[in-house]
């Protein structure tokens, strides 16, 4: 158990820091101060003591990210309850289950979320309000929470006859023991669970962001990734809320263009996203240039190929905002070609490895001492074996267990029982390997592995890699069909469009790409074919493949 307490951190970090800027909508150009997010989570408790809601009660939220958006979720752990974060991409039905599921009070919700749910659907919930306005929009009991909503004002200057003042900055007593959120898996095999995280989960996340500088007073945060996903929660939300960080909104990931203006607006210090972003910005806008000739040619003369890498590292940097002391991918493997280039330019990157079961950090090692294709090194607090004969050279499940390790499924002994081993080692499903500085290689996830016909195990994601980095391939599964390994690619059919590719010529360049792939991977990991795909995979709300849906669900380009 980790000595300091989060809700301990923001009651300081809300009155040392009460002046500064603490939330800010991008879009609306409007921004809460920590004093001005502090008296609105009073009135939040306030609510949730008239309304009789009690520690331990859920709280389930669900929405882009806002300033509201993070004032709800800041006012339900504060005030001791259970939040219940649903990713905005989740469809209804599978939002509604887990409303139903968690056992929630009240769900706060945005406005268009409202117009896609079916309220006969909810079993025990008391009531659902519109977190940006506080607005009562449907209640079981009727009248009860609306009469607290519309005389809050009143209610308010009541319990603060002086006005709300930064002394009145005060939050419960919450142990680091208690699970304080339950954050519902996006469900790759087809099926979301509730994990329970304690105070302490998060508090060790957050301890350990906070001492190698991830943020600081003052420093800038621009969020861009879901805040009801572990990762984009721990670093783009609850760390900088510790810290008198300023955080800016974007709300949901917009196109290009509108990213790229805000990263030069806001100038992060630090840049949390996933690999897919930045490969699309360097495949995007930096390989073709350096495809191009006399580009191509200049990049193999040594001195001035360190001029020219120089200019792209400052296009890049500027790009980024400018400020960018270190770029974070996790939740995913990082493209080998765009790693390569990162490496070459002295681009200050890393990738991390994490799950929500572990809220979510597992691996990190700063930029100056990350070693690539790895995804870091264990973190402090954490333990970790390999489960293999040869940890080093053979991959095996990696378990780990310490500070940072759920409690738990929700109401899900069962799936419980099934990740934890009788010394308390939680399984993660995920096969690598470690080298002697504890730096971990994953190879890929237990449920897809694949055991050839001679005995060898076959890891789809590494011969995946490989075949992303070959020409006009998005995104590819590796599947097996008949005792033999077959890819599904969806092609870029973008860069057909505009090179004027028929899609017999596409076929042919996916045949190509078939004799290369075949080139870069074991013996035994050969493929026997290439299909093409017309849509692109279907992706959980974080974003991942759902691979349980594949072949069955591929339509083939015939």
């Amino acid at each position: 158990m980790v000595k300091e307490n989060l809700i301990r951190m923001y009651e300081e970090s809300f009155r040392n820091n009460a002046e500064l800027p603490a939330l800010t909508d991008y879009f609306k150009k409007t921004t809460l101060t920590y004093f001005q997010l502090a008296e609105i989570i009073a009135k939040y408790h306030l609510a949730f003591e008239k309304y009789g809601i009690k520690e331990g009660d859920k709280i389930a939220l669900i929405g882009r990210n806002t300033p509201r958006w993070v004032t709800t979720y800041a006012a339900t752990i504060t005030n001791g309850c259970v939040i219940v974060p649903i990713l905005q991409d989740f469809n209804p039905i599978d939002a509604t289950n887990i409303v139903n599921h968690s056992d929630s009070r009240i769900l706060f919700l945005s406005k268009d979320v409202w117009e896609k749910i079916d309220i006969t659907k909810f079993e025990q919930l008391e009531a659902i309000v519109e977190y940006e306005t506080m607005e009562v929009l449907w209640e079981r009991n009727e009248g009860s929470l609306s009469s607290i909503m519309n005389n809050m004002d009143a209610l308010f200057a009541e319990r603060y006859p002086e006005g709300f003042k930064v002394e009145d900055i005060k939050y419960p007593e919450v142990p680091n023991d208690r699970v304080f959120i339950i954050s519902y898996t996006s469900g790759t095999t087809g099926l979301s669970k509730g994990v329970m995280l304690t105070v302490n989960n998060i508090t060790a996340n957050v301890v350990f962001a906070i001492d190698y500088k991830f943020h600081y007073r003052s420093s800038r945060v621009l969020g861009i990734l879901p805040l009801a996903h572990a990762f984009g929660c721990a670093f783009d939300m609850l760390t900088p809320l510790a810290t008198g960080s300023h955080i800016t909104l974007l709300g949901k990931l917009p196109a290009a263009p509108i990213l790229l203006k805000a990263l030069k607006d806001v100038k992060p210090d630090l840049l949390l996203t996933v690999p897919l972003l930045v490969e699309k910005i360097i495949k995007g806008k930096v390989m073709p240039t350096l495809q191009k000739q006399p580009v191509k040619t200049l990049v193999k003369i040594p001195l001035l190929n360190k001029v020219i890498y120089k200019k792209v590292r400052t296009q890049l940097m500027e790009a980024f905002g400018g400020a960018l002391t270190e770029l974070i991918m996790g939740g995913a493997a990082l493209n080998t070609d765009v790693e390569k280039l990162l490496k070459k330019i002295d681009r200050p990157y890393t990738v991390g490895y994490g799950m929500t079961e572990c809220a979510p950090l597992i691996c990190y090692a700063h930029h100056t001492e990350y070693k690539s294709l790895s995804c870091g090194k264990l973190v402090p607090g954490m333990e970790m074996k390999i489960d293999s004969k040869d940890p080093y050279n053979i991959p095996g499940e990696i378990c780990v267990r310490g500070e940072n390790v759920t409690a738990g499924y929700y109401k899900n002994p069962t799936a419980t029982e099934a990740v934890f081993d009788d010394d308390g080692w939680f399984h993660t499903g995920d096969m690598g390997v470690v080298d002697a500085a504890t730096n971990c290689f994953i190879r890929g996830r237990c449920k897809t592995m694949i055991l050839s016909n001679n005995g060898q195990n076959i890891y789809p994601e590494e011969i995946e890699a490989k075949l992303n980095n070959l020409e006009a391939v998005v995104e590819s599964l590796i599947v097996e069909e008949e005792g033999k390994l077959v890819a599904l690619v969806v092609p870029n059919y973008e860069m057909a469009q505009k090179e004027g590719w028929s899609t017999t010529q596409l076929k042919e360049l996916m045949a190509e790409n078939l004799t290369k792939l075949n080139t870069l991977v074991a013996p035994y990991e050969r493929v026997a074919a290439i299909k093409m795909c017309a849509t692109e995979f279907e992706k959980t709300p974080k974003r991942s493949i759902r691979r349980y849906l594949y072949p069955k669900a591929a339509k083939i380009v015939s």
